[in-house]
């Protein structure tokens, strides 16, 4: 019986607690964690597989085949999470270990805290984990037309400053941002000379209802001391609009956001409204040919 309730543990987490809101901020000991029970899986343990059910009614077996370990920081190797994959596409994840349970990847979005509303800082271990939820395993896989040319987002740094909205007890979307000072990236001792909005991603759901918009202004409203901020080039045609509706609402802010490479010196930076004026004036002689 009590094999059995540990299995049972570990398929069916306890309802209405979620990863984000129970996980220490202890990556060390997470990894050894999931190390410990895949190494269990490895061995064969268990006188047949278990199976872990997806929301679709889909059964994925329990076996060292379907699951694999992400690297959730791009500068932190050491930092891994185990995932199980599906077996019909093994680079989609379907389910994440944690705390002794599986969750689905729904599930490691989810909070029971309602202090969770709105944009929030990422400072906990937990956090940064719901950060490379949405941005590699949702954005990467699930809302990203592989065959077109978006933009594509590597895991982020573990110093990546970044913030996620959430909406209603989930996790629904982040932008990421560049100190101004911090360094461009490894091996290299330039540093950005302004603040910069890296990525900026809001779930297919909750499109189209002004959340991009709301994490631009937060942005502006973070730096209001600095006269002059970046966005990451090249700026997505979608990111490229939300600039453009900003900007027609907020004319305070017309000077101070440029689109930016690194380290955005001014021979690397251009004007983003007067970017959007000069294709507006196009677009007459355009039409007009």
């Amino acid at each position: 019986c009590l094999k059995a309730h540990v299995i049972s543990c570990l398929l069916f987490p306890l309802a209405g607690i979620y990863p984000v809101d129970i996980l220490e901020d202890d990556p060390a000991g997470h990894r050894e964690a999931a190390l410990a029970y895949c190494a269990t899986l490895g061995e064969g343990a268990w006188p047949s597989p278990e199976v872990f059910s997806l929301p679709t009614g889909e059964q994925v077996k329990l076996e060292a085949s379907s699951v694999c370990f992400c690297t959730v920081h791009c500068d932190e190797p050491q930092h891994k999470i185990l995932v199980l994959v599906n077996p019909q596409d093994t680079k989609t994840v379907v389910a994440v270990y944690m705390k002794e349970s599986w969750w689905t990847t729904e599930d490691v979005l989810r909070t029971s805290d309602p202090a969770r509303e709105g944009l929030i800082k990422v400072q906990s271990f937990g956090e940064r984990i719901v950060l490379f939820i949405l941005n590699v395993v949702i954005f990467g896989r699930l809302e990203r037309n592989l065959d077109d040319d978006d933009m594509f987002f590597l895991p982020h740094s573990v110093k990546e400053e970044a913030k996620i909205l959430w909406r209603d007890g989930a996790a629904v979307g982040f932008y990421t941002t560049k100190r101004k000072g911090s360094l461009c990236g490894d091996g290299t001792g330039v540093c950005y000379l302004l603040p910069v909005l890296d990525t900026v991603f809001v779930r297919r759901s909750h499109r189209r209802q002004g959340l991009g918009l709301a994490m631009l202004r937060d942005f502006c409203q973070t730096f209001r001391e600095d006269e002059a901020l970046g966005i990451s080039w090249p700026i997505s045609p979608a990111m490229y609009q939300v600039c453009r509706k900003f900007l027609a609402e907020h004319p305070e802010e017309r000077g101070r956001l440029w689109e930016a490479e690194p380290p955005g010196a001014w021979g690397q930076r251009v004007n983003i409204w007067l970017k959007v004026q000069l294709q507006q004036a196009r677009r007459p002689d355009c039409e007009s040919g």
